[in-house]
């Protein structure tokens, strides 16, 4: 199954692991060890990620190492930024309205 980065990012363990891994590469046991979660349910959250091309899984040796690929995250990056500015624009006209109203009770 095809996951997209929506559904990858919509779990708050994936989004830690986001966090985790966008400072350095770790294996998928050194993930593990910063959760409370089992190393299985680790690895299945980092497949979701791999799936979803937000993070990459290299062999080295006998370990994996997972890195993060942060221009995935552009698609969602782009989303808030376009859904940021249409409520700036609500928020806005809604603290005219909120002055206006104001002024008036004011004049009272």
């Amino acid at each position: 199954m095809r996951r997209d980065v929506f559904q990858a990012i919509a779990d708050p363990i994936r989004r830690d692991i986001i966090e985790l891994l966008s400072h350095e590469s770790l294996s998928i046991n050194a993930v593990a060890e910063k959760f409370d979660i089992s190393r299985p349910a680790i690895s299945k959250h980092i497949k979701i990620l791999n799936e979803c091309g937000i993070v990459s899984i290299n062999q080295q040796g006998r370990e994996r190492y997972c890195q993060i690929r942060p221009q995935q995250l552009f698609e969602v990056a782009d989303w808030v930024e376009q859904h940021r500015k249409l409520w700036e624009m609500k928020l806005d006209s809604f603290d005219n309205y909120l002055n206006q109203l104001q002024t008036k009770n004011s004049k009272k």
